[in-house]
Formats: C-alpha cells, sequence, structure tokens
C-alpha cells in the first residue's frame, strides 16, 4: 500500500457505515486499484456507495455524508472530504456498469479493516466509461499490470456497449506501445 493512514480512512468509512450514513460501498479509481498494482499517481480515494433509503423510499443524495465527516472535522472543499490526509469523493452507483462493480466488489483488509474493492475487470470498465485522461492512464496501468482476466473484461464491456470506447482506448493507449 502506498499510504499506511488507509487504516484511518477505512476504519472512518467503516465508522459511517456502522452509523448508518453509508448502507454499503465498495474502493474504486486509482485507491482500488492499490490493491492490485502499485499505482503509478498518488491516489485520492474514490468510494462508491450504496445509501439507505429514507422513509419515503427515495434514495437520498451524498450530500449527508458529508455533512457527516464535517461535523466529526474532517474539511470539506466541494465534493472532496480530507479523511485521515485522503482527499475523499463519495460517488453513487450511477450507472449499470459501476452498479455492477459494486455488487461483485471483493472484500479485502488492511492490517485487520474489513473493507470491499471492485475487481480489475470493472476499474477499467468505469475508466472506460468515464473517459477522463486520468482513469484512462489508470485503465492502461491495470491492463499492463496483467491482474485483468482479458475474457470477463471483454464481455463486460460487450455487455454495457464499451466496445466504441474500449477500440478508442485501444488504439490510444495500447497499440500505441507496440
Amino acid at each position: 500500500m502506498v499510504r499506511a493512514d488507509l487504516k484511518d480512512l477505512l476504519k472512518a468509512v467503516n465508522r459511517a457505515q456502522a452509523d448508518g450514513v453509508i448502507d454499503e460501498y465498495a474502493l474504486g479509481g486509482t485507491l482500488g486499484a492499490m490493491f492490485y498494482l502499485e499505482p503509478t499517481t498518488v491516489p485520492d480515494a474514490e468510494i462508491f456507495v450504496k445509501l439507505p433509503r429514507d422513509s419515503a423510499g427515495s434514495v437520498p443524495s451524498v450530500s449527508p455524508i458529508y455533512e457527516y465527516f464535517a461535523s466529526r472535522g474532517d474539511v470539506v472543499e466541494g465534493d472532496v472530504v480530507t479523511i485521515a490526509s485522503w482527499p475523499t469523493k463519495f460517488l453513487s452507483l450511477a450507472s449499470d456498469l459501476v452498479h455492477e462493480g459494486f455488487n461483485e466488489s471483493v472484500p479485502k483488509e488492511v492490517d485487520g479493516v474489513k473493507t470491499w474493492v471492485m475487481t480489475p475487470e470493472h476499474l477499467v470498465g468505469i475508466a472506460l466509461q468515464s473517459g477522463r485522461p486520468q482513469d484512462l492512464a489508470l485503465a492502461s496501468q491495470v491492463l499492463d499490470s496483467e491482474v485483468v482476466d482479458r475474457n470477463k473484461l471483454h464481455l463486460m464491456l460487450h455487455r454495457f456497449g464499451l466496445g466504441p470506447q474500449w477500440h478508442q482506448f485501444s488504439s490510444k493507449y495500447l497499440e500505441a506501445r507496440n
């Protein structure tokens, strides 16, 4: 792991879960990738959350999560809260792919603290779906590490209609190196 204070971040998120602010969560982005490889960039924390439903049955926004951490003394700036020195974003399950990645996340442990991490295939798929340059660079790094089951990845990309994104990504990031 890149940062020693990861355990403190996870303890804080698990505490928010125990307090009912978060129903369930899974680590994604660079933070999730840390469980499979050593990222070349200093990670921020992207935490995908399933939120508890309110009494009317509607899904609330992530705002109460930020309010919770602010009330505990963590610094909130826009959509980032710094928890145990980690710049952290809480993200809802905004697409079917993210929802599947969340549901297929795997349990991991950091110094006895339990957490859930998206699979490397879902990290790549979500990066392609977002299309942000930093996410595409992460996808390239995850693919280079050979932790991805390419068959599983290609089936998932096909299932979610990400073939065009894969071809564009492949020609820009993968074929250019050969």
